[in-house]
């Protein structure tokens, strides 16, 4: 009989762990809600969040793709000497 006692012990042992396990999740997902409305920047109505903040004319290059400030630089360094 002591081998039931044991069983339910194990049961009630399981079911706290999953109870836990829901109540931290409703909780980091309230905490993901929360962050991202707080983080959100202002936009305006119907305006596309892939292009907000970009400005129209030519845009400048990312610092990788600028190979030919270098190569300039070089060239001028060489010419001094």
């Amino acid at each position: 009989m002591a081998r039931s006692s044991g069983q339910t012990f194990q049961k009630r042992q399981k079911e706290k762990l999953r109870q836990q396990r829901m109540q931290d999740k409703a909780a980091a997902r309230l905490e993901a809600k929360e962050r991202k409305l707080s983080g959100a920047v202002p936009r305006l109505e119907g305006e596309d969040p892939d292009i907000a903040g970009i400005r129209p004319g030519p845009q400048p290059l990312p610092e990788q793709w600028q190979y030919g400030a270098e190569e300039e630089a070089d060239a001028e360094e060489e010419g001094a000497q």
